[in-house]
C-alpha cells in the first residue's frame, strides 16, 4: 500500500479509466475526473472502498479547472496525468476539412491539456510528475502523413509543452509527454496493434521509472525517447 496520490484528468472511459484502475491496483489513491456521468468510473469507485474520488471537469473549461484546483487546495498530488483527445476528419486535408473540426481538435488535444497542467501545477510539489498523453503521430521528425489534422494537433501539444518546459526551466517537476502506442479504443479503432491491457501497465511503469528527474521527456510505453 502507498499514501501516494495521482490525479487523472479524463478518466471516464478508455485509456484514462484504465490508468485510474492501474494506479488503484498498485495501491495508490486516485482522484479521477469525468466530463459527465460515467457508470464505469462510478462502478470502479464502488469496488475500491474509498481509494477513488471522482471530480467533474470538462478539459476545455478553464473556470472548471480553476474550481478543481480550489477544491483540491492543500492536497498533495504526486502525479498529475492529463488524458484528453478527440479525432475528427481523419482522412481530411486542410482543403476538405471543416475549420470547426480542426479548431476543436486543437483546443482539446493541445491547448486545453497544457492549460490544465499550468492551472493545477501548484498542487504537485517539487519532485512530483506532470504527464500528458500524446501520440507518436505528433512527431514532426518522424511524420508519416497519416491522420493529418489530428497529427497536427498532437504536434501542437508537443510544442506547447516544449514552451512550458523552457519557461519553467528551474522547475523541479518531472515533465512527461507519454505516447501509449496505437491502442484499440474508440479513437484508435479496432485495427490498432495494442489492447488497453497491453499498453497501460507499461505506461505506468514508464512514469514510475522517470519520476524524480526534472525536465521534459518524450517517451513511449517502453521508456524510449521518441524522435520528435
Amino acid at each position: 500500500m502507498t499514501d501516494q496520490t495521482v490525479l487523472v484528468l479524463g478518466a471516464s472511459r478508455g485509456l484514462g479509466l484504465a490508468l485510474a484502475e492501474e494506479w488503484l491496483d498498485r495501491g495508490w489513491n486516485v482522484i479521477a475526473t469525468a466530463r459527465g456521468q460515467s457508470d464505469e468510473l462510478n462502478a470502479l469507485a464502488e469496488r475500491q472502498a474509498g481509494k477513488l474520488e471522482i471530480e467533474n471537469l470538462d478539459i476545455n473549461d478553464a473556470d472548471g479547472a480553476r474550481a478543481l484546483r480550489d477544491r483540491l487546495d492543500g492536497r498533495r498530488l504526486d502525479v498529475l496525468f492529463v488524458n484528453a483527445g478527440i479525432a475528427r476528419a481523419i482522412e481530411a486535408t486542410p482543403a476538405t476539412a471543416s475549420e470547426r473540426d480542426f479548431l476543436d481538435m486543437m483546443l482539446t488535444n493541445a491547448f486545453s491539456p497544457v492549460r490544465a497542467a499550468e492551472l493545477l501545477r501548484d498542487l504537485v510539489p517539487a519532485g512530483g510528475t506532470i504527464a500528458i498523453m500524446t501520440s507518436e503521430l505528433g512527431s514532426i521528425a518522424n511524420a508519416n502523413g497519416g491522420w493529418q489534422l489530428y497529427s497536427s494537433s498532437k504536434a501542437a501539444l508537443n510544442m506547447l509543452m516544449k514552451g512550458y518546459a523552457a519557461k519553467n526551466a528551474g522547475d523541479k517537476h518531472t515533465l512527461l509527454l507519454v505516447a501509449p502506442g496505437w491502442v484499440r479504443t474508440d479513437m484508435g479503432g479496432s485495427g490498432a496493434s495494442l489492447s488497453i491491457e497491453e499498453s497501460i501497465p507499461l505506461v505506468v511503469d514508464m512514469i514510475e521509472a522517470n519520476r524524480g528527474t526534472p525536465g521534459l521527456r518524450y517517451v513511449d510505453r517502453f521508456n524510449k525517447r521518441l524522435p520528435w
